[in-house]
Formats: structure tokens, C-alpha cells, sequence
């Protein structure tokens, strides 16, 4: 029922694409909805709250809940925590603090997985511009997934674009992976490495990207709840996602509201 390529990828056709995209659409909405209602005083627990509501509501159900024992609807990061922060009600947010919001739902059994790094009120300039280099090496590791490309093509252009904006750490242990009927699938795909490696990208595959970037070192713990990774020296991270479907057409993002089509045509002209 489910193609997979000679590599153990999933291959989607026209009409499991659109179901994707629903599942997409479903996460995009609730972290367009979250980005909102960001502001000083709020708990990460308030934000998990709202985002299940959300994605419920839509005849949808959150992924991350219960994943591997996972406890809450998204991962909530703040500042130099990387990924896989538990939301709770131990911290409110303060302004000039950011905050990673992870987040992914499954609709009719396909998966969305997508996350955005948001200001709390007015933050330093410095983390204006890690939030501005991660997002745009997103977007550069995104424009890569076209027929005929290599999977490793995906990780250069995010790393190539990250170097030529500074001295930033991509921790190398954690990077995108392959998504459809399971949220993680093969492949995995690294935010660093050099072109022309690893399986030819085809039609029909579907790749979350997310590159992770530190203000200072690469290296990076998990904490005592087995789940949060922080930086080594106390930096602050970003961290920005989307699932994307590589098409005859070029890449169609299924978690932006917009397909990309914004993003990507920037990067064309």
C-alpha cells in the first residue's frame, strides 16, 4: 500500500501528497495561532494548552503526545535549550527571552511536522539575526528538494549559508528525517556535510528539514528528563521546520500555509 524506494523511503503518490498536506495545513495553522498569542507572562504549559486545542478541533491528533513517552502536544525550547523542551508551568516567559515551538499532528493516519522560533516582546538584536540565519537556512536546505538532487545537498546548502553569516554552532547529532505515515522515517538528514552524497531525491518523497543553530559552541547535553537538550555553554538556539514534498514542480512545503511559494520565490529571483 505504501511505496518505498531501493533506500526504504516512502514514496507518496498524487493522492496520499494531498492528504499530507491536510495533515500539514493542521500544524501549520495551530504554530500560526501560537506565534500570536506569544507574550511575557505566559507559560510554555499555557502554549502546549492552546496547541492541542487547536489540532484537536481539527479532527486532528497530536503527534508528539505520547511519542516514545513523550508527555505534552509540543516541544517548547526556550532560549538555550535546542529541542525536546517539556512545556510546564515551572517558567513564564519574560520578554527578550525566544522560544522554539515544535509541533506536528496526524490527520486520516499522515503526519505534519513543522516548528518556529518566536520573540517574547522585544529581544536582544543578536537573537533577531540567529532567528534570521536559521530560518533562512531552512529555506536554503528546502529550495535543494528537487528531482535529480542529492539527499546530502539538503545539509550543504544549510551549513554553506550558516558559515557565510558567522560564527554559529549546528549541533551535529540532530537533523531532519523523512515523514508520512510515521512522523520519523527514513531518511535522516544532517544540516551539515558536502554535496552530492546519499540517495537521488524523487518525486513523491516527503522531508522535514530543520536545521538547529547556536549562537555559540555546537555542542550540546540532555538534561536529567531524558528529553531536553541544551547548549554546552549556555547560548542561545533556534531552531525552524517544515515537512516538504519534493514534486515535479519543485518543492511544495505542506506545513506553510502558503506552500512556500512566497519563501521559495525570493530565492529564485
Amino acid at each position: 500500500m505504501f511505496k518505498k524506494n531501493r533506500h526504504g523511503i516512502q514514496i507518496k503518490t498524487a493522492e496520499q501528497l494531498d492528504k499530507m498536506r491536510a495533515a500539514g495545513l493542521v500544524v501549520g495553522r495551530t504554530l500560526d495561532l501560537l506565534k500570536r498569542v506569544v507574550e511575557p507572562g505566559m507559560t510554555p504549559l499555557d502554549l502546549d494548552v492552546i496547541a492541542e486545542k487547536a489540532i484537536r478541533d481539527e479532527g486532528a491528533v497530536p503527534s508528539f503526545k505520547g511519542y516514545q513517552g513523550f508527555p505534552a502536544t509540543i516541544c517548547a525550547s526556550v532560549n538555550d535549550e535546542v529541542v525536546h523542551g517539556i512545556p510546564t508551568n515551572a517558567r513564564k516567559l519574560r520578554e527578550g527571552d525566544i522560544i522554539s515551538i515544535d509541533c506536528g499532528a496526524i490527520l486520516d493516519g499522515w503526519h505534519g511536522d513543522s516548528a518556529v522560533t518566536v520573540p517574547v516582546g522585544e529581544v536582544d538584536p543578536q537573537l533577531t539575526e540567529l532567528m534570521r540565519v536559521t530560518e533562512e537556512a531552512m529555506w536554503r536546505g528546502i529550495a535543494a528538494l528537487t528531482a535529480g538532487r542529492r539527499l546530502s545537498d539538503i545539509g550543504h546548502e544549510i551549513e554553506k549559508y550558516v558559515r557565510s553569516q558567522g560564527r554559529f554552532g549546528i549541533p551535529p547529532e540532530y537533523g531532519g528525517h523523512g515523514i508520512g505515515t510515521e512522523m520519523h522515517m527514513e531518511p535522516w538528514i544532517a544540516n551539515h556535510g558536502r554535496p552530492g552524497r546519499g540517495p537521488t531525491l524523487e518525486e513523491g518523497m516527503c522531508l522535514a528539514i530543520e536545521p538547529m543553530v547556536n549562537l555559540g559552541t555546537e555542542r550540546t547535553r540532555v538534561l536529567a528528563d531524558d528529553w531536553t537538550v541544551v547548549t554546552i555553554d549556555g547560548k542561545h538556539s533556534a531552531h525552524f521546520e517544515h515537512s516538504v514534498a519534493v514534486t515535479h514542480n519543485g518543492p511544495w512545503v505542506l506545513t506553510a500555509l502558503d506552500g512556500g511559494a512566497e519563501r521559495l520565490a525570493q530565492l529564485h529571483n
